[in-house]
């Protein structure tokens, strides 16, 4: 069978293939925003085989598998590596239309040379062929980021991390730039009862006794520190909803105290408010004077399923969109707080909810004050919208209320090496998008300003941010 994969997939028109071609395909990729191990790429990794490579921790993949009726023995149990890459074939073979058919296509074809789907026909010489290609070394860790063009990425990084692995990178003459990115949900999420721990580790992470909030923001001022060190330039913070309360009449203090005091304590939603208030200003602030930017993940109601939970743990593909929630309220006043102050950072929003996307779009045209071009951003279009139709969707809303060439354009949000053909995949629904636009007489057909438009969505607005 061909391969969907040729020169002008998903671009429909004359316009959009130049268009492409011309100013988007060369691009280097600047991947702001994934869950690669740092670690992989300090040892320049080689896997011992697909699946390895492919569908371990790809929890995209292993919700598919599931849902095609595959046991959990073939996807995170005890099979062999090889018979999970055989039920692999075995349900994306006629998964039409779904992201991963095309990613799985694309993947095959820019990595492995293999020009055709993947089916329970084939699956054994393609895994047969990869393996070899893997074997070879020619698909390390460093290899794949060189073949695929990457100039930068942000890895994320919990605040207690050592970064031992971005100084590695950083000294040995990699070309790409690793860079980290903070992510301190841990510590956010007072709720969870492995808060405690987490703040003894801490301590030991920063040698600092930490029995008060304001403890707390010493330590974390110097870890914040210790990124900036290795470059860091963008905090992620993941939430289910937006959480901001000033007049609760608890203090942010005694709520940590209580935790710290009885790690199993059942918190009130008041109680919740008035720590997670307190600490989300601080690391806001802190952003703001370090002139890093603030991403802010929400609209995610991660493990509902408990048995599976119990079984695999988390981010094992057992996550949903959250309905619809008035988060504009909480969002806007947070933001008007930090911006009464001259404190506002710079920020990018993303909601896993589609249905939020003009939502978005507007509340971030009321804080853009016009220091730099798009201070206040949608992000791209996240995990269960990063596909064909939400993209789409996504870029409609946005160029409706926003300037389009500020938008900051694609990330992989993965944590697979093979996953960079997502920023291809992105690049040609752009192209397609602009096409359809000028074939259809809403845009001109002005090389220079189109050219603009996408190199700095494709590459240099996330390189800009980066410094």
């Amino acid at each position: 069978m061909k391969s969907l994969i040729n020169e002008n997939f998903l671009l429909e028109s004359n316009t959009a293939q130049d268009l492409y071609y011309e100013y988007a395909k060369d691009l280097p990729i600047v991947d702001y925003h994934c869950h690669i191990e740092a670690g992989e790429i300090a040892e320049d990794k080689n896997f011992d085989n697909i699946s390895e490579l492919w569908l371990k921790g790809d929890h995209y993949k292993w919700r598919l598998m599931r849902a095609s009726g595959i046991d959990e023995k073939y996807i995170t149990g005890v099979a062999s590596d090889k018979e999970k890459f055989m039920m692999w074939a075995k349900a994306v073979e006629s998964a039409f239309s779904n992201p991963l058919y095309h990613w799985t296509c694309l993947e095959l074809s820019r990595y492995f040379n293999i020009n055709e789907p993947l089916t329970v026909q084939n699956a054994e010489s393609v895994w047969t062929k990869a393996n070899d290609l893997l074997a070879s070394g020619m698909l390390s860790a460093r290899n794949i980021m060189k073949m695929s063009n990457v100039e930068m990425i942000c890895t994320t990084d919990d605040p207690a991390d050592s970064l031992i692995h971005h100084k590695e990178i950083a000294s040995s003459g990699f070309e790409t730039k690793v860079l980290p990115a903070f992510r301190p949900d841990n510590i956010v999420d007072i709720e969870k009862d492995s808060f405690a721990d987490y703040v003894s580790k801490l301590e030991t992470v920063s040698g600092c006794r930490i029995t008060s909030t304001d403890d707390l923001k010493e330590v974390l001022v110097k870890r914040l520190d210790h990124f900036a060190s290795l470059g860091c330039k963008l905090s992620d913070h993941g939430t289910e909803y937006i959480v901001f309360d000033e007049d609760t009449g608890i203090n942010a203090d005694d709520v940590f105290t209580k935790k710290m005091s009885s790690p199993d304590a059942v918190l009130s939603s008041k109680e919740l408010a008035a720590y997670k208030t307190d600490l989300m200003l601080f690391f806001a602030r802190e952003y703001a004077k370090r002139g890093w930017t603030m991403q802010l993940h929400f609209g995610c109601k991660r493990n509902v399923n408990s048995v599976m939970f119990g079984k695999v743990g988390a981010n094992c593909g057992c996550d949903t969109i959250t309905g619809p929630s008035d988060f504009v309220t909480p969002l806007s006043d947070f933001m008007d707080k930090l911006n009464s102050e001259g404190l506002l950072p710079k920020m990018i929003i993303y909601s896993l909810n589609p249905s939020d996307n003009t939502i978005i779009d507007t509340l971030c045209g009321s804080f853009n004050d016009g220091s730099v071009p798009g201070k206040i951003s949608h992000g791209a279009a996240w995990w269960f919208n990063d596909n064909l139709l939400g993209m789409e969707d996504h870029l409609r809303s946005l160029c409706s209320q926003s300037p389009l060439p500020c938008f900051m354009g694609m990330l992989t949000d993965s944590r697979c090496f093979l996953s960079y053909t997502r920023h291809e995949y992105f690049r040609r629904i752009f192209c397609n998008y602009l096409g359809s636009e000028i074939e259809r007489g809403r845009f001109p057909d002005d090389k220079r300003i189109l050219k603009d438009i996408i190199e700095r969505v494709c590459y240099r607005n996330a390189k800009d941010m980066l410094n």
